[in-house]
């Protein structure tokens, strides 16, 4: 058995881990890179195998960075099953329209005025073929082994982090290797803890939080001070975010101070048709998290749901004060960036930054002090109030991914940390062999591993 990281490896983006085995494939995720520009360029880069030659692609979730080169790889080929949670598979749509939409609109930008390096640019890929992947998807239901061929099976399992997330457990070869996906926090506002693997030969573990611990704060307090203070200078509040679990977030605890009446009587708007329609997934898949559905639907109607971009230009022209939730998270595209576009050089707005910024992103670049960022080619000073609030992560700290592994009733063969930096990989190796004795190591993009 031969297992090789495709992506995912070094970086937080990309995923992709292939396993080859008597003549099966089986992609472990399909993601897209995002980040700096050596490693979106590996986007347009054809995967080391034929995706025609690929039997099985298992998904762990429904983020960009886990699911966003799907629509390549179907065209290019790829014939097989996708496996993956409801929720998943409900998520993953909107993402790839929206990813695509997004995708097509800045090819139309850089060809209009003319700033791509490229004599015509083109997205990575068009609506149409992200809408190409969807009769690819099996459902599955969790803790259920799924047969995938005559001796390989797989067991999907809750991995909390966001709606449909889940680790993988694959049998084969008389073997268990464990892929976690993202594991999210055990102690999370919306989702349940994740699910402990019992057993696992080889163990691929994401480390994006591997050297950090999410700070004891709280988050609410400094949600609540962010806000009051912005509105008391006059000024705006864009929290740039995930459409999906982050948003819904964000939403929950703004509802919960606005109930207490902690924060002010202005306009709290969701700009990002996906997070809108997000909300009907959570409200679809209750088992999946702790709102009720009273919760949800309360916490909807305090909000101004906008999807209609002449509402936005309205909103970004509307200088009262306002709080906008708006995508992406990490300020690669969407709505996020027209906002931006108008309030980042007033230095009465605050921009609240609240999830992982992979390096090279315009997020990690705002938290790094940037004093300038490039939007559509243009460059725009940064004036605004750039704030973090750690707190609302996603993802498990370095604590968190340590207790992760605490169930095992085997000792593994070998952890592979993947789909995180190398220093934070390299500090959770150090952590993993201090406490358990494991055998860790860090791949590298493109390594290969005989099983």
């Amino acid at each position: 058995m031969k297992i090789k990281c495709i992506g995912g490896a070094g970086t937080v983006t990309g995923s992709k881990t292939l396993i080859d085995s008597n003549g099966i494939r089986i992609l472990i995720d399909c993601g897209q890179f995002q980040g700096i520009k050596p490693l979106r360029e590996l986007n347009w880069q054809p995967l080391p195998v034929l995706p025609s030659t690929i039997d099985f692609v298992l998904l762990t979730h429904g983020h960009l960075d886990h699911c966003g080169w799907l629509p390549r790889l179907v065209n290019q080929g790829f014939k097989g099953k996708i496996y993956c949670t409801s929720p998943t598979a409900a998520i993953t749509k909107l993402i790839l329209l929206d990813s695509a939409k997004i995708q097509e609109e800045e090819a139309r930008i850089a060809n209009e005025r003319k700033f791509s390096k490229h004599e015509i640019a083109e997205p990575l890929y068009t609506v149409d073929q992200a809408k190409a992947v969807f009769s690819f998807f099996r459902v599955i239901k969790t803790n259920e082994s799924i047969p995938l061929d005559a001796e390989i099976s797989a067991v999907f399992t809750n991995a909390g982090h966001i709606l449909g997330a889940c680790s993988i457990a694959v049998q084969l070869e008389n073997k268990t290797l464990v892929f976690s996906g993202d594991i999210g926090r055990d102690n999370d506002v919306l989702m349940y803890p994740p699910t402990k693997p019992k057993k696992g030969d080889y163990i691929f573990l994401e480390s994006t939080y591997g050297n950090r611990l999410h700070p004891d704060t709280d988050t609410k307090l400094e949600l609540e001070t962010y806000i009051n203070n912005t509105v008391d200078k006059g000024g705006t509040i864009i929290i740039p975010s995930f459409a999906v679990e982050r948003a819904q977030t964000i939403m929950y605890l703004l509802w919960q101070l606005k109930e207490e009446g902690k924060i002010p009587n202005i306009p709290y708007i969701v700009d990002t048709p996906m997070g809108i329609n997000a909300l009907d997934i959570f409200s679809n898949n209750k088992q999946w998290h702790k709102l009720s559905l009273a919760e949800c639907d309360a916490m909807s109607k305090m909000f101004a749901l906008v999807s209609d971009y002449q509402e936005t230009i309205s909103l970004i022209f509307d200088e009262q004060p306002k709080v906008v939730i708006a995508a992406s998270g990490m300020v690669t595209g969407g709505r996020v960036l027209s906002y931006l576009e108008h309030y980042i050089g007033l230095p009465e707005t605050t921009v609240i930054i609240v999830g992982y910024q992979a390096e090279g992103t315009r997020g990690r670049k705002l938290l790094e002090g940037a004093k300038e960022i490039k939007i559509h080619g243009k460059y725009y000073p940064v004036l605004a109030n750039i704030l973090e609030i750690q707190g609302l992560s996603a993802h498990g700290d370095q604590k968190d991914l340590l207790n992760w592994l605490s169930a095992l009733e085997n000792k593994p063969a070998k952890v592979f940390l993947v789909h995180g930096e190398n220093q934070p990989a390299d500090e959770l190796r150090i952590k993993i062999q201090e406490q358990y004795g494991f055998d860790c190591c860090v791949p590298l993009m493109g390594q290969e591993f005989d099983l």
